[in-house]
């Protein structure tokens, strides 16, 4: 198979499976907490539930994000090419900002 067969990867590629695990779980916690609030559940036992998820999230979007960065901005800034480096660098601070925004 020639290189321009294989199929591009992502940085995220070899972790696929237990992220799409770890979000099936997240969905899961979700359909709890919509269950909590039809059984009439203390809202201090939702509000801990959805500080949970947003923790589980926040690590997917970490592990995502990191590896974004050692794949993807590294491999833009081994190629020498500086239009792409420069692209995948403003991906990064873009991805950063949008995540430090939403704290």
């Amino acid at each position: 198979m020639s290189d321009a067969a294989v199929a591009p990867t992502h940085g995220y590629t070899p972790d696929k499976q237990a992220l799409t695990k770890r979000l099936h779980r997240i969905e899961g916690q979700i359909r709890g907490i919509e269950k909590m609030l039809a059984e009439d559940r203390y809202c201090i036992d939702i509000i801990t539930q959805i500080s949970a998820v947003t923790t589980a999230l926040d690590a997917v979007g970490f592990k995502i994000r990191d590896d974004h960065v050692k794949h993807c901005v590294a491999g833009a800034l081994a190629s020498g090419d500086e239009q792409v480096a420069a692209e995948k660098s403003r991906e990064l601070l873009d991805a950063v900002h949008r995540f430090a925004r939403s704290r």
